[in-house]
């Protein structure tokens, strides 16, 4: 049974989703969690390459967690969109949608007939939706990417790392993740668009524009005074020395000591008044001057207890810090578990719980997860044909013909 839930601000909303694997659906499946009708149409047989990522027995039953992260609570359809018939059921379901979505590389929906023109000639209402690499137009617009190939040419890779290292990639596929975020945040603006206009919106939204949003004070920085960025390593972006990363006795804590008062906070934590009087370090200025010998002191005083006993020193002193956890550590958290951010599902066939993100805020003080867990293959496509009008006899035709 679907999950009932409070805040559905995109209720009445119907989304078709062309787009696979990360940044697409990820922005779809916030639609869906905000109460849209999220229909994502897959290739038949195969469906979207996320489902077989991975070598356990989600993947087996093509329900890896590359799959599951961002495909809960949408409905899936299949239907070959290369067969004359394939095509003429989406452009029906074009003319009852909303939002319109797909993530091909440029040009890819046009020899599918499937473009921004011709969904607009179907439903001039919609909000066509376009995610790629590197935009719909420019003289890369055609190439591949993935999310590390955009961490690569975004620059970002550049200012991680240190200069012995040399560049690091940033764990998680943030930049799909953001882009998913950034495209759906650019779809709700859209459907407010239409309604003051009466007209529909085309959206462009890439990768690699995101990445540059990600990193806006950076370029922002280099543009205006031509500033360029160097590995910062674990070096705070604020430049303050009393800010960044200190080893404990037992790992690293993560210590932002940036404005004057929070440098007086640390000093007084660390009971290190001879560190605060200090004419070297007696303001913003004579600190950045003299840096790495403050650096230094606080090291000093930091490797004498463990990181844990720093975390709960520094927060009663009102000093931000952070020690250094693993993933399985900070679920483990308390203040993650609280926050109910991350929804149990029960899959059919499936043995064990799968996990899934909420929208990631409360609303009126309650977090929002999708209504059901993530479509098997196909599992509405007959529910949604029978709906416009197709008979068991007419789906069935169609699946012997391999359309859907």
């Amino acid at each position: 049974m679907p999950l009932e839930r409070s805040f559905q601000p995109l209720k009445s909303i119907r989304v078709i989703d062309l787009s696979g694997v990360l940044a697409g659906p990820y922005a779809t499946y916030q639609l869906g969690l905000l109460g849209a009708e999220v229909i994502k149409i897959e290739k038949p047989q195969t469906g979207d390459w996320a489902r077989q990522g991975g070598d356990d027995e989600l993947a087996a039953l093509s329900m890896a967690t590359g799959y599951l992260t961002q495909n809960a609570g949408k409905k899936s359809i299949t239907l070959d969109l290369k067969h004359p018939e394939g095509l003429a059921i989406a452009k029906r379901l074009i003319e009852s949608a909303d939002v319109f979505v797909e993530n091909f590389r440029p040009g890819v929906a046009a020899r599918l007939k499937l473009d921004a023109g011709a969904v607009s000639t179907i439903n001039p209402l919609i909000v066509y939706c376009a995610i790629s690499a590197y935009g719909q137009d420019g003289a890369i617009a055609q190439r591949p990417a993935y999310d590390h190939v955009v961490q690569g040419m975004s620059g970002i890779m550049s200012t991680t790392g240190t200069t012995t290292s040399g560049p690091t990639k940033v764990g998680a596929p943030y930049v799909d993740y953001a882009t998913g975020l950034n495209a759906a945040f650019a779809i709700v603006s859209a459907l407010h668009e239409v309604n003051r206009t009466g007209k529909g919106v085309t959206l462009d939204v890439s990768m690699l524009d995101t990445s540059m949003m990600l990193m806006a004070s950076l370029v922002t920085r280099h543009l205006t005074t031509g500033w360029e960025p160097n590995p910062a390593g674990n070096a705070a972006w604020s430049g303050s020395p009393s800010s960044g990363a200190f080893e404990t006795l037992d790992g690293i804590i993560m210590i932002a000591a940036n404005t004057e008062l929070q440098f007086e906070s640390l000093c007084k934590a660390l009971d290190r008044s001879d560190i605060q009087c200090d004419p070297r370090w007696s303001s913003p200025g004579e600190r950045k001057v003299n840096a790495e010998g403050l650096h230094d002191q606080i090291s000093v005083s930091v490797s004498a207890r463990t990181a844990r006993e720093w975390e709960e020193i520094l927060a009663m002193h009102g000093v931000p810090a952070a020690r250094v956890r693993t993933l399985p550590e900070v679920l483990s958290e308390n203040q993650f578990r609280h926050r109910g951010q991350w929804q149990e599902m029960k899959m059919p066939g499936i043995n064990r719980p799968a996990y899934v993100p909420a929208v990631g805020f409360k609303a009126d003080g309650e977090s929002t997860g999708p209504s059901h867990p993530p479509p098997r293959l196909g599992q509405d496509t007959d529910e949604v044909l029978a709906s416009m009008g197709l008979t068991a006899e007419q789906i069935s035709a169609l699946r012997g013909q391999g359309v859907v």
